[in-house]
């Protein structure tokens, strides 16, 4: 124990002489191994945030397309509709006696960067989320009125909005808008509480709001010479004539499969019925190629920062033959001195797992809101795991082994050879 205490006391002496290569070392290393955790992480995090999304909705109907697209538009908010469904078609569907609840979508506008959703009530008392989870309020109600809107958590907070606020719906769902329907303004009535999904990021509007906005418009403009003001609205058919998709509840899951079936072969306009959950698993198959890349240039660079560690080592070796060959004269053995490089290499590689955890935190503190925003990712900030320290301490033993090469040279060169000056 005293010479393993000896040797950890030179070898971070000698780190400290060479402070420079070392911080170098550790910061090669720190950044490979926060880029591993880093995708690691997200990717994780990104399956658990789009598959805690939505439960309990056994089917999503919307306009033939692909069913990639219809999941990301419909649940997730990421892209538009190739088409719209026409009502009849909704509630020919809706009313089978197969389904138990339908929940009606219709996309297409914003309001200042956050999607505008039109629904009606049975949004509030059958979406769910986290299994069985639903969508409750931090202050005031669902919406009653035409003109009453609800707010996701993070468009209240962003935006600092309150109850009784009016809100402008803008045409279209980019982030600006120059064309606005601001003659017909909503009122939030009420702002949900944080769910860690798009409904966050979602300004839900009644069906009938989002047909009252759009009644004295055509192909994107307002019809002119035929403004309706938001009263003359309020006291015309406001029933829709298309929405975007619809949620469905069944009775029973095992008629899914059925009505999905009778759904696709739909004979008054082309529809698309998936399964949530199987169209989810198309979407991992889809990305699992990126994922992989991800997590083999991740292994690279980690492969990389040893290889930097074996190279700084290695070009240090000659200039601490007169080191090395001091500390054999003073009684070391040679296994003392592979042991100090092994050890040496052993505490750079800790210190740079050490500071990659503590930078991949630092990222993810920063990057989370980020990707909450843009992609809907909620990546919690967390102290690492044990995969994390399996991470750490792989890295380590590589290192052990890496450092054994520049070790076993050290070790085998001899007294005479490391007094000698050479010219």
């Amino acid at each position: 124990m005293g010479s393993l205490s000896i040797i950890g006391s030179l070898a971070h002496k000698s780190l400290r002489n060479r402070a420079s290569t070392a911080l170098l070392t550790v910061l090669s290393i720190a950044i490979s191994i926060a880029l591993l955790i880093g995708v690691e992480r997200i990717r994780t995090e990104a399956r658990s945030s789009f598959a805690s999304t939505i439960s309990g909705t056994d089917l999503i109907v919307g306009a033939r397309g692909g069913d990639i697209n219809l999941l990301l538009y419909s649940v997730f908010r990421i892209g538009n509709a190739t088409n719209n469904i026409s009502w009849e078609s909704y509630q020919d569907i809706t009313s089978r006696p197969v389904v138990e609840w339908a929940i009606p979508i219709s996309l297409g506008d914003s309001h200042r960067g956050f999607r505008v959703m039109g629904t009606n009530q049975d949004y509030f008392r059958f979406y769910k989320y986290s299994r069985t989870r639903t969508l409750e309020f931090i202050a005031g109600e669902p919406f009653d009125g035409v003109f009453d809107a609800v707010l996701g958590a993070d468009v209240a907070a962003e935006l600092d909005y309150a109850i009784g606020d009016k809100i402008v719906i803008a045409h279209g769902a980019g982030s600006t808008s120059f064309v606005e329907h601001d003659d017909k303004p909503f009122i939030v009535t009420g702002i949900l509480k944080k769910t860690g999904t798009p409904v966050d990021r979602t300004v839900h509007v009644t069906l009938e709001g989002i047909e009252a906005i759009h009644i004295d418009w055509q192909s994107g403009m307002r019809l002119p010479g035929q403004s309706v003001s938001a009263q003359q609205a309020l006291q015309m058919e406001l029933q829709p004539e298309a929405i975007t998709a619809f949620l469905l509840g069944l009775k029973s899951r095992v008629a899914a499969f059925g009505l999905l079936r009778d759904i696709n072969e739909y004979k008054e306009e082309p529809l698309l019925a998936i399964i949530p959950g199987v169209t989810l698993q198309q979407l991992w198959e889809l990305i699992r190629v990126v994922e992989i890349t991800l997590l083999a240039v991740s292994i690279c660079v980690v492969i990389a920062g040893l290889i930097g560690m074996l190279s700084a080592i290695l070009t240090s070796l000659n200039e601490r033959r007169r080191e090395m060959a001091i500390l054999r004269a003073i009684g070391a053995r040679p296994w003392h001195v592979l042991l100090l490089l092994v050890t040496e290499s052993a505490l750079l590689a800790a210190a740079g797992a050490l500071a990659g955890m503590a930078l991949i935190i630092g990222l993810t503190a920063v990057a989370a809101p980020m990707l909450e925003q843009r992609f809907g990712i909620f990546v919690e900030v967390q102290w690492p795991g044990a995969f994390e320290w399996l991470i750490a301490l792989v890295v380590v033993a590589a290192a052990i082994v890496v450092s054994l090469w520049p070790a076993w040279r050290a070790y085998r060169n001899a007294l005479a050879d490391g007094l000698t000056i050479r010219v």
